[in-house]
């Protein structure tokens, strides 16, 4: 069970790194975005939060809470790299084209998302010293 358990938890990451590499193949003329200056480095940073935390989500829980700082700098680099690499694919596309800005879009998620579930794990320890804990109790 150890193995398959491991190996469900791959599953979100690979399906956002596989929806990412989907709307990045897609030619420039085959979409539009709404008439918002910069709406497109909000779409990439929301995407890249989204896939930082499937990335943490990836992480074995015992070594996320062992190693926080850690977890986080590789998630932040992991949506970096992936980032670079997503740019680089673009430069080959019809329409699309590859940018620092783009980059440092996606790495901005990454330290969102990095935030967001730090902020979460820090709510969720105030609830349970006050608590207010939701979930199920536990014979002791």
């Amino acid at each position: 069970m150890g193995r398959q358990r491991k190996a469900y938890r791959l599953l979100p990451l690979l399906l956002a790194m596989g929806a990412l590499f989907y709307q990045s193949h897609q030619p420039g003329d085959s979409f539009t975005l709404p008439d918002v200056d910069n709406i497109d480095k909000l779409f990439h940073c929301l995407a890249y939060a989204v896939l930082g935390l499937a990335f943490l989500f990836a992480l074995s829980p015992q070594w996320r809470r062992q190693h926080p700082a850690l977890a986080g700098w590789a998630t932040v680099s992991f949506c970096l790299l992936y980032g670079i690499t997503d740019e680089f694919h673009q430069s080959f596309i019809p329409g699309r084209f590859a940018g620092l800005d783009d980059v440092l879009a996606d790495a901005a998620g990454g330290v969102l998302a990095v935030a967001g579930y730090w902020g979460w794990r820090r709510w969720r320890t105030i609830m349970k010293d006050r608590g207010e804990s939701h979930e199920p109790s536990r014979p002791g």
